[in-house]
């Protein structure tokens, strides 16, 4: 504006000298000159006039935007203050709570401790474990609150994880009961000594408790199922995959593929309107999982349920017992696997399982990246996961299957999924997949996969 305004005032005063010239000469009359002058005039008012009205224009919208960052400024330090009020309040209330809950569960172990009848005894068992419950609704709020405020230490220990979570396991299936749902937990290993891990066992189950409690929340019947599969060692490691399975109302797969991706909490309220309290908790849950070096999943079927699955890489300490028997692989030769599969940690379980069994593993970390691998390289047989980012494995198939390459040799698809919802099989036979594979993947079934689809043959058994 000051710039329009400047030569507008230089242009003026050209026009005048011009004028003034031309008049000295005699090139132009009196009358002609004034009349240039006044309309000039006019102009000039009519041009302040402008340049006035939007300078004081722009001078009421600093104002304003000056006021509007004042009263900002305000409002974040009254929520900075009400956020360490709340801070406080949830500190005090945690403080209040837990002193009169251990207070009733020590009551209650000495209770059991004295002579009851069968009755009384399951009559104290309900009451303890429903206090034990109430304390970790209790731990789940301050824990989330604490992570949420980015106070987080990781504390590794070493835990019987197996001894830990079926008492935590234990009280949700009281809670499951009480609404009339199905629970049911198992632990797949295939050490047969006991081995101990070294992880931060309170972080896990305060993951666990946030699926959990929204599993049970959000399933009206049916069933909850908890997998906990801690059969891929490799070398002093131990990759150990939790499974949260429930049959409730489940969400449409474009909203489950976006849950986790912006950490939109008003994007999560807003699927779970009818529900309080699941956005804050699915967002605490993803973010503890990738502090510990993981990465939260879900997969879900809109009125069938949902899946939620994450796998940790722990170290193993003492009481570590080798299983000394050795397994042969269920095929003679070497053969090569294309294996599409986005998570590196499942990367690192399938890969295992596969290796035991003789293959050479080749990944992609998407049906994009599978395509183009399977063009220019010669693979036995594709396993292919469902949900995978910038292509999925329905379109990765349709797209490997039409290719000239795959007219000649027929590569076996597998599907790999960790929720083998009915609708999702029958797409993948629709798209062309051979066969479906769920997450925990069963070492059986694989192997009698890899025994169907192979030409190979398998090792003559002595």
């Amino acid at each position: 504006m000051k710039k329009k305004l400047s030569f507008f005032i230089f242009a003026s005063i050209a026009a005048i000298l011009i004028l003034g010239y031309v008049f000295l000469e005699k090139k132009i009359y009196a009358e002609s000159a004034a009349i240039f002058l006044f309309l000039l005039s006019i102009i000039q008012v009519f041009a302040l006039q402008y340049f006035l009205k939007n300078h004081l224009k722009n001078d009421v919208i600093k104002s304003n935007l000056k006021l509007r960052v004042d009263d900002l400024k305000e409002k974040l330090e009254a929520a900075e203050d009400l956020a360490n009020h709340k801070s406080i309040y949830l500190a005090n209330m945690s403080y209040e709570v837990r002193t009169p809950l251990n207070t009733v569960l020590g009551m209650l172990n000495m209770l059991k401790q004295t002579d009851l009848d069968s009755d009384q005894t399951a009559q104290v068992e309900i009451a303890e474990y429903s206090s034990k419950h109430l304390l970790q609704l209790v731990n789940m709020v301050t824990d989330n609150a604490e992570v949420d405020e980015g106070h987080l230490n990781l504390e590794l220990k070493t835990v019987d994880l197996k001894a830990d979570l079926s008492k935590l396991f234990k009280v949700f299936e009281y809670q499951s009961w009480e609404k009339g749902l199905e629970f049911n937990f198992k632990f797949i290993s295939e050490e047969k000594g006991r081995f101990l891990v070294l992880c931060d066992s309170t972080r896990i189950q305060q993951v666990l408790i946030n699926l959990i409690n929204n599993a049970i929340k959000f399933t009206n019947s049916g069933k909850i199922s908890i997998i906990v599969d801690q059969s891929i060692g490799i070398d002093d490691d131990q990759i150990i995959t939790f499974y949260i399975k429930d049959t409730g109302i489940g969400m449409k797969p474009e909203n489950a593929k976006r849950i986790f991706k912006n950490n939109d909490i008003a994007f999560m309220n807003s699927i779970t309107k009818d529900y309080r309290g699941a956005g804050m908790g699915l967002l605490i849950s993803h973010k503890l999982v990738e502090i510990m070096g993981g990465e939260l999943k879900l997969e879900s079927k809109e009125n069938e349920g949902s899946t939620f699955y994450f796998s940790l890489q722990l170290k193993k300490t003492f009481n570590i017992k080798a299983d000394k028997d050795i397994q042969k692989p269920i095929l003679s030769d070497k053969f090569s696997v294309l294996v599409a599969e986005d998570n590196r940690m499942n990367q690192k379980v399938i890969k295992f399982l596969l290796e035991r069994q003789g293959a050479d593993c080749t990944f992609a970390k998407n049906g994009l990246e599978a395509v183009n691998l399977y063009k220019i390289l010669d693979f036995d047989m594709i396993f292919m996961d469902i949900y995978m980012p910038d292509m999925d494995g329905y379109e990765a198939t349709k797209f490997i299957k039409e290719t000239d390459k795959y007219l000649k040799t027929k590569t076996p698809i597998i599907g790999v999924s960790a929720s083998a919802f009915n609708n999702d099989i029958e797409k993948a036979k629709l798209a062309g997949i051979d066969d479906f594979l769920s997450k925990p993947i069963d070492v059986e079934k694989l192997k009698n996969l890899l025994v169907k689809f192979s030409k190979l043959k398998t090792p003559t058994k002595n």
